[in-house]
């Protein structure tokens, strides 16, 4: 009987937190944060086409137009520029210290989120296949 009574009283209050803390779909919501996507992507890309992430006139465009050779389906993966295997994130900050000569963002920074957000966003129709070269 106590078993059956704290059976209850569990499912009572995990099921309370998840009616709290659930997510609450609606098409409302999705469009509010598609929208919130799209603005990231967009400030990705003004990024990854501007001069704002580096110290020489270098940008992520030169060396990758529309993100083109970025492979973010492939990461984690093996880089030999860095020499172990790696991020997407630790990859865009290897280009922005040494093609662009820039500080390495913080992998919570808006900036290295928008960059993360456009690359994926540009090469959204790809198949995940990590650890590929």
């Amino acid at each position: 009987m106590l078993f059956g009574i704290c059976t209850s009283v569990l499912f009572l209050i995990f099921g309370t937190v998840s009616l709290v803390f659930g997510d609450d779909w609606d098409k409302s919501n999705e469009d509010k944060w598609n929208a919130a996507f799209m603005e990231t992507v967009t400030r990705g890309e003004k990024l990854f086409h501007g001069p704002e992430l580096g110290g020489n006139t270098v940008q992520c465009a030169m060396c990758h137009p529309n993100a083109t050779n970025t492979h973010p389906e492939t990461y984690p993966k093996f880089q030999k520029q860095i020499g172990k295997v790696s991020t997407l994130r630790e990859m865009i900050n290897w280009c922005i210290q040494n093609p662009l000569q820039g500080k390495p963002l913080a992998y919570d920074d808006p900036k290295m989120i928008a960059l993360e957000a456009y690359i994926m966003y540009e090469r959204r129709n790809s198949v995940l296949v990590p650890g590929k070269h």
